[in-house]
């Protein structure tokens, strides 16, 4: 029977608050008119999602797995620098307060890579680095064009690492695994490089992101899992639909290159930071939820709900950017909000249904 982390519920309460008042930033940004909560929030709907929300949450869970106190410093400077970034603090706090974010969390892969210099692990710290990198462009006050690549750097590697490390179960082959790192260090060159040289450096990062999803498609363990039932089948559609906008995004890349504003910018970036993380997200959640909270999570087929409306939602916004129609971009962008809100239901539902079963006792 698992027992409620309670000390961890503050920090999941920072990412989620910082996931609400990034989409709430985001709609503004589309175009939806909604009441000024905080007139820093248009500009800071990026820094907010991927640094106080996904890197609090992404830091939450390595600092549990890592057992050391000083490993939460990751989730809690990131949380506390999306309240800076929310509430308008004046200078870099909140950029300042998440780069120290990412900081503990490369300690925190520093000290797994000691124990584990694997593949796997070192595609997960790479992404850090690329985060880290990103936010010193961030601090040094570089316009977000020049920082957006990096950040997607970050989750892609993340993502990418942790599904090699389960694709384990199947035995790759050391081809497998040098195809893996090819594709990594394509994506690598393309972000490290889009600063200076954006408009081949770009094209390079999306043909890497071609050829990972080939890798993700012809090898990841979902290709398998996906004729299961139940919360298996579920994880595994969730992983090959995130999987299909990482290629979408990847061709966009190839083919507009360098855009720094505008719809064919939107439609990359969403792609990417929607469609691909989103969905992996929404996979994970009814696994990773439990492990960091300690609070047993109930499969539910309304699940599907959340996961269909996320990517019916992203295809709307993704068409209407690239055929400039603006009513069906803004509807996809609030459909986009109203899944990760619909998500975020399911999820306390399904919480609180498998805490109401009480364990069975005696003999049958």
């Amino acid at each position: 029977m698992m027992t409620v982390k309670r000390e961890r519920i503050p920090l999941m309460a920072l990412a989620i608050l910082a996931l609400l008042l990034a989409m709430w930033g985001g709609l503004q940004r589309s175009g939806v008119f909604l009441p000024v909560f905080s007139a820093s929030l248009p500009f800071s709907h990026g820094p907010l999602m991927v640094g106080a929300f996904l890197g609090t949450l992404i830091g939450l869970e390595r600092a549990v797995a890592r057992g050391k106190w000083w490993g939460y410093g990751a989730p809690l400077f990131c949380g506390l620098g999306g309240a800076a970034l929310i509430f308008g603090l004046p200078g870099p706090a909140g950029a300042a307060l998440i780069s120290l974010g990412s900081a503990v969390l490369l300690a925190i892969f520093a000290g797994f890579m000691r124990r584990q210099p694997t593949l796997y692990m070192g595609s997960m710290a790479l992404g850090v680095l690329c985060w880290i990198a990103g936010n010193i462009l961030w601090l040094a006050g570089e316009p977000f064009y020049k920082v957006v690549f990096f950040w997607a750097g970050f989750l892609i590697f993340t993502i990418a690492g942790e599904r090699l490390e389960l694709s384990r179960l199947l035995r790759l082959t050391p081809f497998k695994q040098i195809t893996f790192a090819a594709a990594a260090l394509i994506i690598l060159a393309g972000v490290a490089f889009s600063p200076a040289q954006p408009g081949w450096a770009i094209r390079v990062f999306g043909g890497g992101l071609l050829l990972l999803t080939a890798w993700l498609y012809r090898y990841d363990i979902a290709r398998r899992s996906v004729r299961s039932s139940g919360l298996t089948r579920f994880i595994a559609v969730s992983l090959l639909c995130g999987y299909a906008w990482l290629a979408i995004g990847g061709v966009l890349a190839l083919v507009f290159g360098a855009v720094f504003t505008g719809l064919y910018y939107d439609a990359l970036l969403h792609s990417i930071f929607l469609g691909f993380v989103f969905s992996m997200i929404f996979g994970h959640a009814p696994v990773i939820f439990p492990a960091v909270l300690g609070t047993p999570m109930a499969y539910r087929a309304a699940f599907y709900s959340h996961l269909a409306l996320l990517h019916l939602s992203v295809a709307l916004r993704v068409a209407g950017d690239l055929s400039g129609w603006a009513p069906g971009r803004q509807w996809g962008a609030i459909g986009n909000a109203a899944a990760i809100l619909l998500f975020l239901a399911n999820t306390v539902i399904s919480a609180i249904k498998a805490a109401s079963v009480k364990p069975r006792t005696g003999f049958r």
